[in-house]
């Protein structure tokens, strides 16, 4: 009872910080001039993807070498296919949800620019670790060589959207910062407190739940690579996926799925380049059949962008199949 009684707290620490947060990056995007783009797919991605950075790099440093291993690298690939497929799902019912009042109703009308962008990205960027990790361990100076490429896409990636011209209008309907009420344009000292704070909750909530869910899972005897792959993914992206419902329900799906993909393009360079350096990286059938679904769902959003300009919350919701094949891969035994 009390893991459980843990599990609703933190839910809910999680959910204040997201609220603080989603009001603080929209007051730093506006102060200091940067598109909407870069907003979602920088600053939010970044900073909500901190918890699920930092529990691979501890499972890996700090843990039993073999089981750090499996943990880490369960993590690394368990973020992009979390965030291509569950947290792409729950925007979709989100939108369907809020539907009646929104202007564009089912369809997602984010930046064509920064999505397409940010979906190309991760497809071609993690299709390159994932084939690092077949590279055999006497090959292991051209991993290191991919890993720096990686790192170097991804700071280019952040130069093009910091540098991206803001679009007029994105300033509409601009919510009070909640540590400046009374003030029509807040001090940047308190912008900036609110957000170090609202990551504090993120951070907080995030390991709160975790460290719950996974007392539980030892109860069932799961296995360390399954229990990263499910269960830490889950509980770490919550906040991207409690940040994009906000931003849905206020018609701003630029930010909504930049949110997402960015995070997705985080984790598909940054992350795998630190299990290149941090692991022998040599990824099993199991962890290929992950990367595979991870990027099958992302491809067809891509797609669907590329021809209709758009996304439909319905293929938002098919995104959630691949999730359903992956739960089903792992009760049958094929990801073990």
């Amino acid at each position: 009872m009390t893991e459980i009684l843990l599990l609703i707290i933190s839910l809910g620490v999680i959910l204040l910080g997201a609220e603080l947060f989603v009001n603080g990056v929209e007051w730093l995007g506006k102060l200091f001039d940067l598109s909407e783009g870069a907003v979602g797919s920088v600053l939010a991605a970044v900073g909500t993807a901190l918890p699920e950075t930092l529990i691979p790099i501890i499972a890996i440093i700090f843990g039993q070498e073999k089981a750090g291993h499996e943990i880490g690298i369960g993590a690394i690939l368990g973020a992009p296919l979390m965030l291509s497929t569950l947290a792409m799902f729950v925007t979709g019912v989100a939108v369907v949800g809020f539907r009646h009042k929104r202007t564009h109703g089912i369809k997602v009308v984010a930046d064509y620019n920064t999505m397409s962008r940010d979906l190309l990205f991760f497809v071609i960027v993690f299709a390159v670790a994932v084939l690092a990790g077949m590279i055999p361990p006497e090959y292991r100076f051209i991993q290191l060589i991919i890993a720096l490429v990686l790192v170097a896409g991804y700071i280019w990636y952040v130069w093009v959207l910091l540098n991206e011209d803001r679009h007029n209008g994105e300033d509409e309907d601009m919510p009070v910062c909640y540590f400046a009420r009374s003030y029509d344009e807040p001090p940047r000292y308190r912008v900036f407190l609110q957000v170090i704070i609202a990551l504090g909750f993120i951070i907080y909530g995030a390991n709160l739940f975790v460290d719950s869910v996974y007392h539980i899972a030892i109860l069932y005897s799961v296995p360390a690579f399954v229990l990263a792959l499910i269960i830490t993914p889950i509980a770490t992206e919550l906040p991207e996926k409690l940040n994009s419902v906000i931003w849905i329900s206020r018609e701003k799906d630029t930010l909504a799925l930049g949110n997402i993909t960015g995070a997705m393009v985080f984790q598909s360079s940054l992350i795998p380049a630190l299990g290149i350096f941090l692991t022998d990286w040599q990824l099993t059938s199991s962890a290929l059949l992950v990367a595979l679904l991870a990027l099958t769902s992302a491809g067809f959003l891509y797609l669907e962008l590329k021809n209709k300009k758009h996304i439909s919350a319905w293929m938002l919701l098919l995104a959630g199949a691949f999730y359903v094949v992956f739960l089903v891969a792992v009760f049958q035994g094929y990801i073990r």
